[in-house]
Formats: C-alpha cells, structure tokens, sequence
C-alpha cells in the first residue's frame, strides 16, 4: 500500500506524526464491556437500520402530542392576536406608549407562536430531491425576519418617547390605561392557563423556538412536553411580569398625574426588555446560517469521546451544524487500527455520539491506517 499524497489523507497522517490530541490515547479508550456486544453482531446491525440512515421518532405517540401542541398554540395564537389588537386601540385611545410596547411585547409572542406552529408543520414536510435536509432552514429565516420587524416597531416606540419627555405636552388617560393593563394581565394568565403542561418545569428564556429541552438516557430530546409550546408558556410569563408593570404605572398616574412621565420610562423599560428577550434569538439565528456548532455541544468534548472509542487511532474532517435550534448533525472521518472491525467501530461510534450529544443525523467515514516506521499509510 503506498502513502497517501491526498491532501485530506496528507492531514491525518501529520495529525498523526506529531502526536496532537486528534490521536487517541490507550489509557482513554472506552472498554468493549462499555458496549452490548450482543448488538454488534452482523444480525444487530441489521437490525438496527438507523446506522445507516436517520432514526425515526415519530411515534404514534409523539404524534399524538403534536397535536395536542398545534390545538394548544393555534389557540393561544387567537388569543395573542385579539388582544394585542385590543391593546393598540387601547393603548392609542389613552395616549400611552407603555401600553403600545406592552402591545409590541405581545407582538413577540404572537410571532413566536406562529413560528412554534410553523415549525411543527414544517417538521412534517418530507425531503426532496432539491431540498435533501427537508425545511427546517425556513424556521430560521421567519425568525430573522420577526427579530428585524419587531425591532423597527421598538425603534419607533423609543423615539416617541424621548420626545414625550422632551416635549413634556402629552395627555394620558389613566383610566382607560388602567383598564387595558388589567384586561392585559387577565389575557396572560388566561394564555398561561392554555400552554401550561402538567409535570413540566419552565425555566424563564425567550427564544423563539428555543431548545428547551434535555436529552434523555437515549439521547433524544426529553422535555416532559412539547418544547414549542414551553417557549411559548416562558414567552407568556415575560409578557405577563411586563403587563403587571403597566398596570403600576397607570395607577401611579391615576393617582398622581403629575408623575405621568412613568409612561415613558415604562416605555424605556419594557423596550430594553424586548431586545433582550430577541438578542439570543439573533444570535441562534446567525450561528445556524453560518454553520455554527450546535450551541450545547463542546467541539472538544465529540473529539475525545471519538478518540475514546476502542480501535480508533485519530479523526479529521470533523464538523458540527444545525439545521434549526433542535435538530443537529455531525460528519466525520475515523481512522482506525489494521486490523480493526470497521462495523462494529461504526456502530460504537455511532452509538456513543447519539446516547451523548442527541445528533439528529451521523455520517461517519471509517478508514484503515497502518503506521509502518515514520509513515502512516490510509
């Protein structure tokens, strides 16, 4: 066999000579004990199709929940939208900005319910000969556009009230703020009362369709309930803690009109709130079009998991992506010893990636090496 002039070969075989962390350690390898062995027979790999393509979750019982997820979302998505029109005429009627951001905070929700429900559908979608990772990207790209709109609509909000304090002449009918504020708080625990799932915990985050779930011992995606409806659950208690600040606000200038300059401040407030609640979601968005790792996965962390699978000596060619925020995948180069059982390093590999990191999707490329004096032959 002779050496390998191919630049990608050429990389290992350096990789190799200098000994870098990219070549595993024997003190590091993972025993065979570690792995059912039974598994690794040629009838266990038969059996277990998904080596060879994408395992098929959707059982008729995730389907089941689904559905339940879209009754859920389409729900609180007519709810979102009849009272954030409620709050604009409200807002506008009482001349006051705090209820208009209130609104556009509401604004948020609604689009991320929409995306939540898009991207069930979406999910759903098959392949084509075109589009062969399906359609997940288009998830993507609505929440880019929903960051940019709701933006411009913060944008605007800011500059009317720094003009309101500016000019100081500017009227606010507290009553009718006070009312919409309530009928706002109202609306949210309403909505909370929609999205809640029995036995699920909700930790506060507010991305778009944000991953938020955790990986079970299986490495699926385990969450105790629908992941699009518990960012939709975190956006509305976002929204309800704004809501519940209005309402101060008006009854402060209920009482003492003359500190009506809350209304701006609220404004103020509440628009720093929005953009926040929208930065990780740019920052997402930004990380899966230009091809970013998946944000919880550790490059390093894949390297040496790989390195610890027995039989193999280095890897190169390894890479890391998402398609949307849940679904991610890996492809790799494997170099392992002569006389190694490529299959069933295949299938360790492949085992050990799915069990730790969740990968949706797993190309692995295994090649033999043989180190002969100072050359490495592939």
């Amino acid at each position: 066999m002779k050496s390998s002039t191919d630049p990608e070969k050429q990389h290992l075989i350096d990789t190799h000579l200098e000994t870098l962390v990219w070549v595993s350690s024997p003190e590091k390898k993972c025993s065979d004990s570690e792995f059912d062995e039974d598994a690794l027979s040629v009838e266990g790999l038969l059996q277990h199709e998904w080596l060879c393509q994408e395992d098929d979750w959707r059982s008729v019982t995730e389907r089941d929940s689904r559905c339940l997820a879209r009754k859920k979302l389409f729900t609180a998505c007519a709810v979102s939208l009849v009272f954030m029109t409620g709050e604009v005429i409200g807002g506008y009627a009482a001349g006051s900005l705090a209820i208009m951001t209130d609104a556009a905070h509401l604004l948020t929700d609604f689009v991320s319910i929409v995306i939540s429900i898009f991207s069930l559908w979406i999910a759903s979608r098959p392949k084509t000969g075109t589009m062969t990772f399906g359609w997940y990207r288009a998830e993507i790209l609505a929440m880019f556009l929903s960051v940019v709109s709701i933006w411009a609509v913060t944008v605007v909000l800011v500059l009317s009230a720094v003009q309101r304090i500016s000019d100081g002449e500017y009227e606010i009918d507290s009553e009718i703020m006070l009312i919409t504020s309530g009928c706002a708080v109202g609306v949210n625990v309403l909505m909370i009362l929609i999205l809640h799932q029995p036995g699920s915990s909700h930790g506060h985050s507010h991305g778009f369709a944000t991953n938020l779930t955790q990986r079970d011992k299986h490495g699926q995606r385990n969450s105790h309930g629908n992941a699009s409806v518990k960012a939709a659950f975190v956006h509305v208690v976002g929204d309800l803690v704004q809501s519940v600040g209005v309402m101060l606000a008006a009854t402060i200038i209920h009482f003492w009109p003359e500190y009506k300059v809350a209304d701006p401040i609220c404004t103020f407030l509440f628009s720093l709130l929005v953009i926040g609640t929208t930065l990780p979601v740019t920052r997402d968005v930004f990380r899966i079009l230009l091809e970013g790792a998946p944000r919880d996965v550790s490059f390093g962390a894949v390297r040496e998991l790989l390195l610890s699978v027995g039989g193999v000596t280095a890897i190169h060619s390894l890479h890391m992506w998402s398609l949307n925020t849940t679904h991610s995948l890996l492809s790799v180069h494997l170099a392992t010893e002569e006389d190694a059982d490529s299959q069933i390093i295949l299938r360790k590999a492949t085992r050990v990636l799915r069990s730790k990191f969740g990968f949706t999707s797993i190309t692995i490329q295994v090649e033999s090496c043989r180190i002969s004096g100072s050359s490495v032959e592939v």
